[in-house]
């Protein structure tokens, strides 16, 4: 079940937390609660991802996205994602997630979350983000601008465009 009483409860604790930038990084603290658990009991790999949620949100907030797609109609979904796990978060352990946009190109905004315990990242996420309309897919340098951000996007790091390549080369539909 999808975590709606953890999320009202970070949308009110951030609601009056300073702005951030487009660019800037939401840092926010979790538990790992029997109900996230796998077999082995640690954090399940479905529940990272949704998860994160709990900090991609109240960034969108902070930044103000969620004002800026309430103002116009918008509206934000998932476009993809990668995810790499390196440490285990077992339960009833506290960790760390920070979540911030790192760029975007033509058509997405590029998202990076990690989750940190005791100085370590214990797993990382690039998500692919677009911003939607009635008409179809909102450009991302008319998004940034309306956030208040001037200019192009920075660079996007190199292991991002590699895996925007690598995607684009995946077919689409998949083979039955």
């Amino acid at each position: 079940m999808y975590p709606y009483v953890r999320m009202v409860k970070e949308s009110l604790k951030y609601r009056n937390a300073p702005a951030l930038s487009l660019l800037g990084m939401h840092v926010s603290h979790h538990v790992c609660w029997p109900w996230d658990i796998d077999p082995w009991m640690e954090l399940n790999n479905g529940r990272a991802l949704t998860l994160y949620d709990l900090g991609r949100i109240p960034l969108a907030m902070r930044s103000g996205l969620v004002r800026a797609t309430r103002a116009h109609g918008w509206g934000l979904t998932v476009a993809g994602n990668t995810v790499r796990y390196r440490r285990r978060v077992q339960m009833f352990q506290r960790f760390e997630m920070r979540s911030r946009a790192i760029g975007w190109d033509a058509r997405f905004l590029y998202i990076e979350q990690t989750m940190w315990r005791g100085g370590e990242c214990t797993n990382q996420m690039l998500l692919r983000m677009a911003v939607i309309s009635k008409n179809g897919l909102v450009a991302p340098d008319l998004v940034a601008a309306e956030l208040g951000h001037t200019g192009p996007s920075p660079a996007l790091p190199e292991w991002v465009q590699a895996w925007i390549d690598a995607d684009a080369k995946r077919p689409w539909p998949p083979a039955p």
